[in-house]
C-alpha cells in the first residue's frame, strides 16, 4: 500500500476561550483551560494515519523532557508505520490557541525547535518512498528545509503536497516543487502569482473550498470551534491521495471530516477518530 510521509512540528497546545481578543496593554480573563497535544504535522500526521493508510511521521521534539516525553508517550498509541522524533536543543514548540464567540479562533505559536530541523534529520523519513506515495509538509519549518525535502521527494517520484500555514515571505518559491498546494485564503493571496498553473485547493472555511476554478461547499453546521479543520482537512487528502482516490472525491472526504473536527472544542481532542474516518479508507 502507498504511504504517507508528514515531516513537521509537534508540541503542546494550551487552549483558552475569550469573548474577544485583547487589547494592546491589556490583560484578559480567559475560561476553559485545556492542555492536549499540538502543531499543524501532528494534527495532520495523525489524522493521515487514523484514515488507516501507512503513515510515517518525523517532527522534533525539544531538551525538556516532561514535555517532550508526554508528547513521544501520546503520539505512541498512534498507528504509525514509522515514528521519528528527534530530540533538539530547544524547548519543545508550544501554541496559544484563542477561541472565539462563534468558534473563529486566533493562534501564537513557538518554532525554536521545529526550524532548527535540519534535512539531514528528516532524510530517514523520506527512504525507499517512490511513486504513489504522498509527502506532505507544513510552513513549520525552515523554508530551505522544507525545499529540500520537497525536491528529493519529487526526485522520488512522489505527490508532494504543501500547506503553506504558518506563512512565511519567500513560501511562493516552494510552489513549484509542490504537486498539490492547500492554502487558506490569506495564504494564497500571499503565495500571489506563484500559484498560477499549479494544482491548489484554496480553503474557505464555511464557505467550502477552490479547486480548478470550481467551487465545493463545506457541509452546513454549528461550529463550535474551527481550530484544526484546517489540519483534518490535509491529512485525510493525503490519505485519500496515497488510496489513489481522484481529487475531487478527495476534497468531500476531507471536508467532511474538516466539517466534524469544527462542531468539537479543542485541535487534537476533536479531530476526528479511526471510527469516523473510516468512510476516507
Amino acid at each position: 500500500m502507498n504511504r504517507v510521509v508528514v515531516i513537521g512540528n509537534a508540541g503542546l497546545d494550551l487552549r483558552l476561550v475569550v469573548p474577544r481578543l485583547p487589547l494592546p496593554g491589556e490583560t484578559l480573563i480567559g475560561a476553559e483551560a485545556a492542555r492536549a497535544l499540538g502543531g499543524k504535522g501532528l494534527n495532520q500526521a495523525v489524522v493521515a494515519a487514523r484514515c488507516g493508510v501507512p503513515v510515517r511521521f518525523c517532527a522534533p521534539l525539544g531538551n525538556d523532557a516532561p514535555q517532550a516525553d508526554t508528547v513521544e508517550r501520546r503520539l505512541s498509541v498512534e498507528r504509525f508505520d514509522r515514528l521519528l522524533l528527534p530530540r533538539l536543543a530547544h524547548p519543545t514548540d508550544f501554541s496559544l490557541l484563542m477561541v472565539l464567540p462563534g468558534g473563529d479562533n486566533s493562534i501564537v505559536s513557538t518554532s525554536a525547535c521545529s526550524l532548527a530541523l535540519t534535512f539531514a534529520d528528516g532524510e530517514p523519513a523520506l527512504q525507499e518512498i517512490g511513486p504513489g506515495d504522498v509527502v506532505l509538509l507544513q510552513g513549520n519549518l525552515a523554508l530551505d528545509v522544507t525545499g529540500a525535502i520537497l525536491a528529493a521527494a519529487r526526485r522520488a517520484g512522489a505527490t508532494t503536497v504543501f500547506n503553506p500555514a504558518p506563512f512565511w515571505p519567500g513560501a511562493e518559491r516552494l510552489v513549484a516543487q509542490s504537486s498539490l498546494v492547500i492554502a487558506n485564503r490569506l495564504e494564497a493571496k500571499a503565495l500571489g502569482t506563484a500559484l498560477d498553473g499549479v494544482a491548489s485547493i484554496v480553503t474557505l472555511g464555511a464557505d467550502g473550498c477552490l479547486f480548478g476554478g470550481r467551487a465545493f461547499p463545506a457541509e452546513k453546521i454549528a461550529a463550535v470551534d474551527t481550530t484544526g479543520c484546517g489540519d483534518a482537512f490535509c491529512g485525510v487528502m493525503a490519505a485519500a491521495l496515497a488510496r489513489g482516490i481522484a481529487i475531487e472525491s478527495a476534497i468531500d472526504l476531507a471536508q467532511k471530516a474538516a466539517a466534524l473536527t469544527a462542531t468539537r472544542p479543542g485541535a487534537f481532542d476533536a479531530l476526528p477518530s479511526r471510527e469516523e474516518l473510516s468512510l476516507a479508507r
